[in-house]
């Protein structure tokens, strides 16, 4: 039997790797990292705490001696509200890795490939009333960046000497 859990996994993973292969176009290497790499039962037992691990980057990438690290956020936007949802934990955590990993970036990467900031973020949803139960920002998709903007165009290859 196939658990809830199980289901999300495979979205998630699934909307990683087309994340991975749009950044590997743009001439970014990139690499799995965080939860998603740790075998089934510790992200099981992640996935049941408040621990900041459970929300560490999907995917970190370099080009040029520049260094991102992005979490691959799928099931978004709302088809009838134009918002994505962003839970209240990943986002805190988000700021607490800026924080720890200056001057690194971290990057939300939609299911539409549209990009916003864990600060753009919490900045759009400001004025939202502030809930303490696990509640999500909703923040319009007006807001994001186009995933080319943001990680700009492939690098030409050079010739070799």
């Amino acid at each position: 039997m196939v658990t809830q859990w199980q289901k999300r996994r495979a979205v998630g993973e699934a909307h990683e790797r087309r994340v991975a292969a749009a950044l590997a176009a743009q001439g970014w290497t990139v690499e799995r990292c965080g939860q998603g790499t740790y075998p089934p039962a510790i992200q099981q037992a992640l996935a049941r705490t408040t621990s900041a691990l459970r929300w560490f980057p999907d995917l970190i990438a370099a080009r040029a001696g520049e260094v991102v690290t992005i979490d691959a956020k799928d099931c978004m936007p709302s088809s009838t509200s134009g918002r994505y949802a962003v839970s209240d934990e990943a986002i805190h955590a988000g700021l607490q890795f800026i924080a720890a990993n200056r001057p690194t970036p971290l990057y939300y990467v939609f299911g539409d490939l549209r990009v916003l900031t864990p600060v753009e973020v919490l900045h759009y949803t400001s004025h939202a009333e502030r809930r303490h139960d696990g509640a999500y920002r909703l923040v319009s998709t007006r807001q994001a960046h186009p995933f080319g903007t943001v990680f700009g165009r492939a690098l030409p290859l050079r010739a070799a000497s």
